[in-house]
């Protein structure tokens, strides 16, 4: 079968599109954490001040961080998730947990993150409709754009 042109439509990739640039995720993690300012972010993430200038007018402009001026003179900003960031934090905690458990064989964790109850956080992915944990094994995916089957395209 030949390669098709266009490589199959996915909510992942479209978000990747967003945030998947290098930096873009610690920007996010930092600005969550509370550092908004851009010496903060430059600071903590290690990024160069000109492709971390791109980052964040890239997230400021797709709804994920906002823009706050905190000084006139000279005029200087600090950024805020959106809503739409704050609904990324669970994927970054994920993610923290994954580096946390395959990464550091020593168990060393360069972060915790405590929850409310008092305990360090042990992120889960659960299903809203039922409660319960979800694992791969419960999981059917069933493609909704047409020409599209969970193995790949349909023969045109």
């Amino acid at each position: 079968m030949a390669a098709r042109k266009d490589p199959r439509p996915c909510s992942i990739a479209d978000t990747l599109a967003l945030v998947g640039e290098k930096y873009s995720l610690l920007v996010l993690r930092e600005v969550c954490l509370g550092n908004g300012r851009f010496d903060q972010l430059v600071r903590n993430i290690g990024a160069p001040r000109d492709i971390l200038a791109t980052r964040l007018r890239r997230l400021v402009d797709a709804g994920i961080l906002a823009k706050h001026l905190y000084s006139e003179r000279p005029q200087r900003f600090e950024y805020r998730p959106t809503r739409a960031g704050l609904e990324l934090e669970p994927v970054l905690m994920t993610l923290m947990a994954w580096g946390d458990r395959h990464l550091r064989p020593d168990g060393e964790r360069p972060m915790v993150l405590e929850h409310s109850c008092g305990q360090a956080l042990a992120p889960a992915v659960t299903c809203r409709a039922c409660g319960e944990e979800v694992r791969h094994e419960d999981l059917t995916a069933r493609p909704q754009v047409p020409g599209w089957t969970v193995t790949g395209p349909t023969a045109a």
